[in-house]
């Protein structure tokens, strides 16, 4: 199936959003005693947008609204999530904001809400008191009012999030800086990031694991099975912003565990590895062979191979394993250079099938590399 151009893929809205709307159309309800098909909020990115709902169900203090989650062209795990907004009087005054089934609990310090708290982040948190306040005054009410939001398969969707090693337990995150979601957005993913290293460094991690994907943290975890889950952390395409993201965080010291493909362009300085933002230089490569004493010919076929794992492939076989610990050792040195100094830094690469094929250790203030032939 062809791919859709970035520019013409649909955007959608976050969870933040869709839990605004449907407290606004169950708030309205509940005042007016109408049932409402839609609700339409301001969004944080600046613009309004209205959305269905595709339940209400009144009571007599009480009002029910769900609405279904669109996240446009965007892979996202809460996509067709139904999200349920229940809305109460109560006898006191002020506003209550609580999450129900399917809502995460923070157990661990480190997240922008506090620990005990519903999984609601401070955005979507500030939009739905906001439009609470802004529904009462429009309606001349002054009373208390509890809001519980709710989604009813968000302990399902979970499972597929790095929810519960962040410390969120029992549900999802209702998330959402902007109220949009942007099909395949980085900035996403990067905050991501920057939020498990502060869980890392608030549960006293001072050493963390940065891989590429699922298949390199698993043999991390088997190379650091001192080091608790917290240290772990996807980093995917993302090394020089999850490298400066540790340094200003206060890490002391950051492990790289990838493979041939990415760390061949990350020993060329290459700070984003995805497959279109960087190449891999052969030349390069063929250099490095040259250093770590391969006979010319070998040489000369890594000048002329497709991939960087193939040319893995042929110093293994020649096993030429100096070439692995030199090309970590200039993973090491990029990645000092990339964040100038502050953290100490070490690199191993394994086989897709987790064998170890070369790490460099340590780096100290002059940029010098201490090895470990694994």
């Amino acid at each position: 199936m062809e791919k859709k151009d970035p520019s013409q893929m649909r955007q959608g809205y976050t969870t933040g959003a869709c839990s605004t709307a449907a407290t606004k159309a169950a708030l309205i309800a509940l005042i007016t005693g109408e049932a409402q098909e839609e609700a339409t909020i301001h969004l944080p990115v600046g613009r309004d947008a209205t959305f269905t709902m595709e339940n209400c169900e009144i009571g007599d203090n009480t009002v029910s609204v769900e609405t279904i989650k669109d996240a446009g062209d965007d892979p996202d795990a809460t996509h067709k999530a139904r999200i349920v907004s229940t809305v109460s009087w109560t006898d006191s005054s002020g506003i209550i904001l609580d999450g129900g089934i399917g809502v995460g609990r923070v157990t661990k310090p480190g997240l922008p809400v506090p620990v005990g708290e519903a999984a609601i982040n401070p955005v979507p948190r500030k939009m739905l008191m906001t439009v609470i306040q802004e529904t009462l005054q429009e309606f001349e009410i002054d009373r208390g009012v509890k809001v519980i939001i709710s989604v009813p398969d968000g302990e399902e969707i979970a499972k597929k999030t790095l929810n519960g090693r962040l410390g969120i337990i029992g549900g999802i995150s209702i998330l959402g800086t902007r109220g949009i979601v942007v099909p395949f957005s980085s900035s996403a993913y990067m905050a991501s990031i920057v939020e498990a290293i502060s869980v890392a460094k608030a549960c006293g991690c001072d050493h963390l694991v940065l891989t590429t994907g699922g298949r390199s943290e698993k043999y991390a975890m088997q190379q650091f099975p001192e080091l608790p889950e917290e240290a772990f952390i996807e980093m995917g395409d993302f090394v020089g912003f999850s490298l400066k993201q540790c340094k200003k965080q206060g890490i002391e010291k950051v492990s790289l565990v990838g493979m041939m493909g990415k760390f061949s362009k990350l020993a060329q300085g290459a700070m984003m590895v995805h497959s279109k933002g960087s190449s891999v230089d052969f030349d390069f490569l063929a250099e490095i062979a040259r250093c770590a004493g391969a006979p010319e010919e070998l040489i000369i076929e890594i000048t002329r191979a497709n991939t960087a794992s193939q040319v893995g492939e042929m110093m293994a076989e020649a096993n030429h394993h100096e070439f692995f610990n030199k090309l970590c050792e200039a993973c090491c040195q990029q990645s000092f250079k990339h964040i100038k100094g502050g953290v100490k830094i070490e690199t191993t690469i394994y086989t897709l099938k987790g064998q170890l094929l070369g790490r460099a250790v340590g780096i100290d203030s002059n940029g010098e590399v201490n090895w470990n032939r694994g």
